[in-house]
């Protein structure tokens, strides 16, 4: 989620919201959350774990251009 936010700050086209899954179980079972962290990008490209700056990137970039998994 930092670098999330990192990018957030860099761009006004980015935004970052981070939700804990135990408060907000809907939204848990809603993204089939089931490790953290789990990122959702324009409800098209979804990963979990801890990926690095550019992998993150790269799959930033995936959504951005309308590619799904």
């Amino acid at each position: 989620m930092r670098l999330a936010h990192h990018l957030a700050v860099a761009s006004e086209w980015i935004r970052g919201t981070c939700v804990e899954a135990t408060e907000f179980p809907d939204l848990a079972q809603r993204y089939r959350v089931m490790a953290v962290p789990k990122i959702v990008i324009n409800e098209t490209v979804q990963f979990e774990g801890a990926y690095p700056e550019s992998a993150f990137v790269d799959q930033l970039l995936r959504a951005v251009n309308g590619e799904t998994q």
